[in-house]
C-alpha cells in the first residue's frame, strides 16, 4: 500500500464529504455510550428514533443502572437483539455507578473493560467526544476499507490495526468519520453508486458496478 495511494483517497474522499459526521445523536458521552451499543446490527437512523424518546427518560449511569430489565427491554425493542443489549447497558451502567461516579472514562482499557464495549464502541467515544485520535471501524468502514484494499483482515479489530498503520494519526479520527460517510451514502452494501464515486478511478475492487451507455 503506497502512501501516496492512501494519501490521495482521504483527500478526494474529505474533498467528497466535508460534512462527514457521525449519524447517531447524543449530547454527552453517556448518550453516545448508549447508542453505539444500541447501532450494533441496526441502522443509525432507527436508534436515532427510539433515543429521542430514551434520552428524555434516562439522563444519567444511575437512572439506566436502576431500571428493570424487562422494561428496558421493551423501550428498546425495536433495535433488535434488545435482550442482550439491554443486559448490557444496564450492567456497564451500574459498573460506572460503582466505578466512575456515574461518568464514561476516557480511556480505551477502562472502556473496553464495560459490559457491551468492544474497541469498535471505545473509539466512537474517543475520538468523538473525548477529542483523541481513534480508528473506529464500523460495518461501512470496513467494507470500504476491503474494497478501496486499505485492509485486507477478516475483523474489525485487526482491519484497526491495519489502518492506524497507513493513515496518520493525527488524522485517525477524521478519515474514520470520512471512510464511513462514503459506505452510506456511495459505496453502499449492495449495489454501490460507483458511477459517482469520488475514487472509482483508485477502486479495483469486484464488487465494482460501472453502468454503460449502448446510446450510438
Amino acid at each position: 500500500m503506497s502512501e501516496e495511494r492512501v494519501k490521495k483517497i482521504l483527500s478526494l474522499l474529505e474533498k467528497a464529504y466535508p460534512d462527514a459526521k457521525l449519524v447517531l445523536h447524543y449530547k454527552n458521552p453517556l448518550e453516545l455510550l448508549v447508542a453505539t451499543i444500541l447501532a450494533a446490527q441496526c441502522t443509525d437512523e432507527r436508534v436515532n428514533k427510539v433515543t429521542e424518546t430514551l434520552f428524555k427518560k434516562y439522563k444519567t449511569a444511575k437512572d439506566y443502572a436502576n431500571t428493570k430489565q424487562e422494561v428496558f427491554e421493551e423501550e428498546i425493542r425495536s433495535t433488535g437483539f434488545y435482550k442482550n443489549k439491554a443486559k448490557n447497558i444496564i450492567a456497564c451502567n451500574k459498573k460506572l455507578v460503582e466505578g466512575f461516579h456515574g461518568n464514561v472514562p476516557d480511556t480505551i482499557e477502562e472502556l473496553v473493560a464495560l459490559p457491551g464495549v468492544g474497541r469498535k464502541t471505545a473509539n466512537v467515544l474517543l475520538g468523538n467526544v473525548f477529542g483523541k485520535q481513534a480508528v473506529a471501524v464500523d460495518t461501512h468502514v470496513f467494507r470500504v476499507a476491503h474494497r478501496l484494499e486499505l485492509a485486507e483482515a477478516n475483523d474489525p479489530d485487526n482491519v484497526e490495526q491495519e489502518l492506524c498503520k497507513i493513515i496518520p494519526q493525527e488524522k485517525w479520527t477524521r478519515s474514520c468519520l470520512v471512510l464511513g460517510t462514503h459506505g452510506r451514502r456511495t459505496c453502499v452494501a449492495r449495489k454501490p453508486l460507483c458511477d459517482t464515486c469520488a475514487v472509482e478511478k483508485l477502486c479495483n475492487s469486484p464488487d465494482k458496478i460501472i453502468e454503460t451507455s449502448n446510446c450510438i
